[in-house]
């Protein structure tokens, strides 16, 4: 079957029913079809695609497997929410001189003091946007948090997302959103072929003898990629507050490339590391210098 949306559900109720299935890409099936479009000639390249001998397919996912997802893009959700939220208080706030600082904890702090019962100096009508916003705004940052604690209580029993939290920018909605997507990450032959698979790697635009690297391809999970590059951002910054802690090789980094493409390697990395903690069963064991 072509992999897509209910594709995992309808696997597991086909493999109940002694069916042997196999979830192939729809971008793998895709060179295989003919001129057209219709059922007959979808069904016909999958069958040539199945028949090719390196053809990868995608692991069939449990339905637990398939829940915690749901938690991390609900959560998702949320955070974009409230940033926007925020960010309109805080312009609504400049057009009448009350000027917040930057960053959302700032944002989230006066909301939360509107809504004990502070209230701003507005016109009434402006007043009472601020204090409904507010009301908003608080909400949703306690939904941000109802979703942290489901999430780590949905996988604290899971050993592989313990395996995972012992590496170096890896948090607990890291770990559980890698485990969530790609499970035992057996499937990949090796590390880079996982980091492949995030859009981490970079385009291979090669030819005539000569090797020619392009840009990231992004073509992968882009959530758990957004995720790995986040923790290595906030690893970058605490690197500079605490040198005793820097990792050398992400130092020497830093000292000849911009700061963005070194997370960008530093999230590569990560994803081999945890590709290999996955496969191996393994805590991770830093190098010693």
């Amino acid at each position: 079957m072509e992999a897509c949306s209910s594709s995992h559900y309808r696997a597991r109720e086909l493999t109940k029913l002694g069916h042997d299935l196999r979830l192939i890409p729809a971008m793998y099936v895709k060179p295989y079809v003919k001129r057209g479009k219709s059922d007959a000639i979808d069904a016909e390249a999958i069958c040539e695609a199945v028949t090719r001998p390196t053809m990868r397919f995608a692991t069939i996912k449990s339905g637990a497997q398939q829940a915690v997802p749901f938690l991390h893009h609900a959560q998702d959700l949320i955070i974009r929410q409230r940033t926007q939220l925020s960010n309109m208080l805080r312009g609504l706030l400049a057009e009448f001189g009350i000027t917040l600082a930057r960053g959302g904890g700032h944002a989230i702090k006066f909301a939360k003091s509107v809504a004990d019962g502070t209230q701003p100096d507005l016109h009434e009508a402006a007043q009472d946007v601020v204090v409904n916003l507010s009301h908003q705004l608080v909400a949703l940052h306690l939904g941000v948090g109802w979703y942290d604690r489901r999430i780590a209580l949905e996988t604290r029993n899971d050993p592989r997302v313990y395996l995972l939290r012992t590496s170096p920018g890896i948090g607990p909605v890291t770990a559980s959103a890698i485990v969530a997507t790609a499970g035992s990450a057996k499937q990949f032959r090796n590390g880079r072929e996982f980091a492949a698979w995030l859009g981490l790697i970079p385009l291979n635009r090669s030819g005539g003898g000569k090797e020619r690297l392009g840009r990231n391809s992004k073509m992968g999970d882009r959530y758990v990629r957004r995720l790995l590059v986040a923790g290595m951002t906030a690893r970058v910054v605490q690197m500079k507050r605490k040198p005793e802690r820097a990792d050398p090789w992400a130092e020497d980094l830093l000292a000849r490339k911009p700061f963005r493409p070194v997370t960008v390697a530093m999230a590569t990395k990560a994803a081999r590391i945890a590709w290999a903690l996955l496969t191996k069963n393994e805590r991770y064991q830093s190098r010693a210098v």
